[in-house]
C-alpha cells in the first residue's frame, strides 16, 4: 500500500519530535501551514503550556504567500521578545525546511530570535 502525503509527514514529525523538546527557558516553535494561512507556537513541554501563538489571519492578511510567512516570523519574534524570550527550537512539524516555512523561520530570526 502506497503511502499518502499525511502518513509521510506523520513520520517525519515524530522523528523530529524524539530529538527536540522545548523549556521555559528555550520554547519550541511549532509551525503549521494550511492552504490559506501560516501558523505558529511557542510551546514550553515540560509544563505543556502555549506561551504565544501567531497566524497570518492575525495580520489581515487573505493569502499565505512568502511575504506573508515572514512578517509572521517577524510578529512571533516580537512576541516572545515582550515574553522575554530571545532562544528558541524550532519544529518545522515535518514540513521540509523550503518555501513558506523558510520564510517564516528567516522572518523570525530577523525579528531577533535566535535559533
Amino acid at each position: 500500500m502506497a503511502v499518502t502525503k499525511l502518513q509521510r509527514r506523520k513520520r517525519i514529525k515524530l522523528g523530529i519530535r524524539r530529538k527536540i523538546t522545548g523549556t521555559g527557558a528555550r520554547p519550541r516553535v511549532s509551525v503549521f501551514r494550511s492552504n490559506k494561512a501560516i501558523y505558529a507556537q511557542l510551546i514550553d513541554d515540560e509544563k505543556g503550556v502555549t506561551l504565544a501563538a501567531v497566524s497570518s489571519r492575525e495580520l489581515g492578511k487573505e493569502r499565505n504567500n512568502i511575504e506573508v510567512s515572514k512578517e509572521t516570523g517577524a510578529k512571533l519574534a516580537e512576541k516572545a521578545k515582550s515574553a522575554g524570550i530571545e532562544s528558541v527550537v524550532f519544529d518545522r512539524n515535518g514540513y521540509p525546511y523550503h518555501g513558506k516555512v523558510k520564510a517564516f523561520a528567516e522572518g523570525a530570526r530577523e525579528g531577533g530570535l535566535k535559533f
